[in-house]
């Protein structure tokens, strides 16, 4: 070659760098669409764990009563103490996963409330036993929902996360009207605890992003399937391995790019090594998101329609049992209605957020990006999430002071799970880095704040009866409420981007 030659080579090297093409946008999952669906019916199926647990309960108030020789209100401390064990646990819990895992807390969790359910099966008539073996069953069972929630943030985009929200409360009820023996509904759940530790051996696969990327890494050890460990080949792995089948559809492991916001900037699958660390839970990290003000707003949101909705399941009990002499049957075929509005507002609360995400995405000129998400850092996320909250609200005021009327607790039912599952969600988008400990601070103050409402009904109602105890509950929710939403959609994206820019400095969660 001639030194002219040379010398073109030499000067067109740098602009043939310069011209060559970026390489592919990674995108934001490697998981298929099917594949999230099917991981979406496992998760609603543990998700029980929370909501059966206690709702099989309420109708029973009375029975256990009798069988344990106690009063209703030491029964009701029994399901206080259960309130406090859920919204204190999964601040153990959630942390842990973040760093350790999903599947193994899982693992964990369910071990917990099978053995309780067990004890509660076997041991009877006594009281303190029951108060133990429930607080033990609450504290396995309670990381459920944060854990489920963490799972749809670790594997899809945030325009997408409306579709995989479905009610956890789906037909819990339905369980409580057949059984008039306690220790057959403690069986029941003892069944449950078993088949879903099994499930979760055998299929659950492991999804945090800190631990293999973007599903592209392969999980190890403890993070596998136990049916993966059996696998010799490609296919088995596709099917039951979990995080890094998809390696065989041409993903590389170390090309993907990190999330910030969830937009990819950064390479999230280099030194991602399949297997997580174990840390010492720190309940704090999740009990100090309650005291931002965008967060203490959108958690409240979560908060108080749970809480309202768990007085109406306390009271019903003793309204149709004691005021209008319903047998067990007639009073558990009371519950019906509400559990029918909550199956409702699993599937309303999909369409909504959907229609509410596209409706605010256009009016802010951003276009949806379901392959790698949209940069939180320049949505409108509050308002997107809280749009119509005023109206569900302002109509729930009339519900409430009327709940009397079965059809009232249907819409109760309804708007409690939009409200809680649509604010549930904004608290996870809010902290996509952290998703499992940004859930648990949502059971910290939604289970705290059940709680104090129902250790605080009966004194209410003996002194002012259940029609001005449901007045002023209807009253207090709405009002606060609506004035939480309309702050947040004033204030909520300033105060946002000062927390944000506040933690970056001080290293914190952001």
């Amino acid at each position: 070659m001639s030194e002219k030659e040379e010398e073109n080579s030499s000067s067109a090297g740098p602009d043939a760098e310069q011209v060559r093409p970026p390489p592919p946008p990674v995108p934001y999952t490697v998981w298929s669409a099917r594949d999230r669906r099917l991981l979406v019916f496992l998760l609603g199926y543990l998700a029980l764990a929370s909501s059966l647990t206690a709702n099989i309960y309420f109708p029973l108030v009375d029975l256990l009563a009798g069988r344990y020789g106690v009063s209703a209100q030491a029964i009701n401390l029994t399901i206080t103490l259960f309130f406090i064990f859920q919204g204190i646990a999964p601040s153990f819990w959630s942390p842990v996963s973040d760093a350790f895992g999903r599947r193994p807390v899982y693992l964990a969790t369910f071990t917990v409330y099978t053995l309780a359910s067990l004890g509660l099966s076997i041991v009877d008539k006594s009281y303190p036993a029951l108060l133990i073996l429930r607080a033990m069953q609450s504290a396995g069972g309670s990381a459920v929902l944060s854990l489920a929630y963490a799972v749809v943030a670790d594997v899809t985009v945030h325009s997408e996360r409306r579709s995989f929200y479905r009610s956890d409360d789906d037909g819990s009820k339905y369980w409580a009207v057949h059984w008039s023996y306690p220790r057959w509904c403690f069986r029941v759940l003892l069944i449950f605890g078993a088949s879903g530790l099994l499930l979760i051996g055998l299929a659950m696969p492991e999804t945090v992003r800190s631990i293999v990327g973007n599903g592209a890494v392969p999980a190890q050890s403890l993070w596998r399937t136990w049916w993966s460990l059996l696998a010799r080949n490609d296919v088995m792995r596709y099917v039951c391995g979990g995080s890094g089948f998809n390696t065989a559809k041409g993903y590389p492991l170390a090309t993907a790019t990190a999330t910030t916001s969830g937009v990819e900037t950064d390479d999230i699958n280099a030194g991602k090594t399949g297997k997580g660390r174990l840390v010492l839970p720190n309940p704090f990290a999740s009990l100090r998101i309650v005291f931002y003000a965008d967060t203490f707003l959108t958690l409240w949101l979560a908060a108080s329609p749970y809480a309202l909705w768990f007085c109406v399941q306390t009271s019903i009990t003793p309204i149709f049992a004691l005021g209008y002499g319903f047998n067990p049957l007639y009073v558990g075929l009371c519950f019906l209605t509400g559990g029918a509005g909550i199956i409702a507002g699993g599937f309303i609360t999909g369409k909504l957020m959907d229609a509410n995400y596209k409706h605010v995405a256009k009016k802010a000129g951003i276009s949806i990006d379901r392959g790698r998400g949209e940069d939180m850092s320049e949505f409108p996320i509050e308002h997107a999430r809280s749009r119509g909250s005023i109206r569900i609200i302002t109509v729930s005021l009339c519900a409430v002071i009327g709940y009397g009327l079965l059809v009232f607790q249907a819409y109760l039912g309804c708007k409690c799970t939009v409200l809680h599952q649509v604010y549930s969600a904004l608290i996870v988008d809010l902290f996509p880095g952290t998703p499992g400990t940004a859930a648990a601070s949502n059971n910290i103050t939604r289970c705290t704040t059940a709680a104090l409402a129902v250790a605080v009904m009966n004194p209410l109602v003996n002194s002012m009866g259940y029609g001005w105890v449901f007045t002023l509950l209807g009253l207090l929710d709405a009002l606060t409420c609506i004035s939480a939403v309309l702050a947040l959609r004033r204030w909520g994206r300033p105060w946002r981007e000062k927390r944000i820019n506040r933690c970056q400095g001080l290293g914190g969660l952001s």
